[in-house]
């Protein structure tokens, strides 16, 4: 059985990892936030502990998750954004090439600049805020670096339940939950969700195969807020109890100061030509969510 290293999996992405990948390798799952019984301690900025960890270990493939992600928080905080999103990828890709073991990178739609429809994987990225540029810059020293590397990029995340999730979704159930009658929803935010156990599936697929290099991994099917939070509610059936009102996105500009593209679009090009994309349709990996995460019993 292969062994894989998950480094910073106790968030939403980690969770789906987890489960997908714990019945056929032999994980060991770390972060400094140590949520589930599953996870142990490593803190992926300290070079000397991440690097002991992984080497006892020995495993097949290094898995490196953790990141900031708030957005806010890094132009507030822009050198532990860089320690956290950049020189701990570094940190990842010196034990990777020491090992001679493929590096799974994360990145992010987030890394362009919004000005073209869509991007696919070719199309080349213009960072416009400290976490856009920090997830980048990680992404440009893996391909530099990295002996056997597979980077993937995420768009709109949807997962981990009500625990976990930061994020559109997570926001906007909690804001049912007490009690909100209106959603005010920016119309001018366009993008792609992706799915956490879809994004993990395909991974799942990309590893058995020697087909280094950069991936979008994104939900099939182009969207924006306004649609995403109208699925929900319908989902839900709250089409009749809650108002969404639009918004542009200047309504939120003192919570949300922080530069966002307009436009997040990928196309996954690469995984499709390849034949390995596993992401669904987003309309229905939304009502997979909800329904595993938010309507139990």
């Amino acid at each position: 059985m292969n062994r894989i290293y998950i480094a910073g999996c106790g968030g939403m992405l980690g969770d789906a990892f987890y489960n997908t990948f714990k019945k056929d390798f032999e994980l060991k799952c770390t972060d400094i936030d140590l949520n589930e019984d599953w996870l142990s301690y490593c803190d992926i900025r300290n070079f000397a502990a991440y690097h002991e960890d992984v080497i006892n270990f020995n495993p097949d493939f290094l898995f490196h998750l953790g990141a900031f992600t708030d957005l806010e928080f890094c132009e507030n905080h822009v050198d532990e954004t860089y320690v956290t999103n950049t020189l701990s990828v570094e940190n990842a890709v010196q034990i990777a090439n020491e090992l001679d073991i493929p590096i799974l990178y994360i990145s992010t739609a987030g890394i362009f600049d919004g000005k073209q429809e869509t991007y696919d994987d070719w199309d080349t990225p213009n960072p416009l805020g400290h976490y856009a540029r920090s997830k980048y810059m990680g992404e440009v020293y893996v391909e530099k670096h990295a002996k056997k590397y597979f980077v993937c990029r995420a768009g709109w995340m949807m997962g981990g339940g009500p625990a976990k999730d930061k994020k559109f979704i997570g926001k906007l159930i909690k804001q049912l939950n007490s009690g909100a009658k209106v959603f005010h929803i920016v119309n001018d935010k366009f993008g792609t969700p992706t799915f956490t156990y879809d994004f993990a599936a395909t991974v799942k697929e990309l590893i058995k195969t020697n087909y280094y290099g950069v991936y979008n991994s994104v939900c099939q099917g182009l969207t924006n807020r306004v649609e995403v939070a109208k699925e929900l509610l319908e989902i839900l059936g709250k089409t009749n109890e809650v108002r969404i009102e639009e918004v542009e996105s200047s309504f939120f500009k003192t919570s949300y100061f922080a530069p966002r593209p307009d436009s997040e679009r990928l196309l996954n090009k690469k995984l499709s030509l390849r034949g390995l994309d596993k992401m669904g349709d987003w309309k229905k990996a939304l009502k997979t969510y909800v329904d595993i995460y938010f309507l139990r019993d």
